[in-house]
């Protein structure tokens, strides 16, 4: 190797701790907190602000949602530092078994999973 390819070897590694430095001291990972009733309720209205869902679900974990609008589901979960929503029918997600305490849904592009209390589903605030 000779002395100018160590020279450019050597910037490039101070270069990129460096910008992993400044990464971790702005914190761009932020943890995401679990949903409760009213973050949920919120996150509702701006995922799908023409539907009016009448029950509600929220996981185990707080890592996400699901409400109900007559034959509608809507499915709302954690991905990364936010949050993704989808719909789909209610027919198939009340049809879904758990199984070791997840849930696991397909809706469109994704295939979020849903920690569960128990192995009891649809729930009661759902049914």
């Amino acid at each position: 190797m000779d002395k100018a390819l160590l020279i450019q070897l050597g910037g490039s590694v101070v270069a990129v701790a460096l910008l992993v430095a400044v990464a971790a001291w702005l914190g761009a990972a932020r943890p995401t907190p679990p949903l409760d009733v009213e973050a949920a309720r919120a996150l509702l209205a701006v995922e799908f602000p023409d539907h009016k869902p009448t029950a509600l679900w929220i996981a185990a974990d707080g890592a996400g949602l699901i409400a109900r609008e007559n034959d509608q589901a809507l499915v709302i979960w954690r991905r990364g530092d936010g949050y993704v929503a989808r719909e789909a029918p209610w027919r198939d997600v009340s049809d879904l078994r758990p199984s070791h305490g997840r849930l696991s849904i397909r809706v469109g592009d994704g295939r979020p999973v849903f920690a569960v209390a128990d192995d009891r589903w649809p729930p009661k605030e759902l049914a």
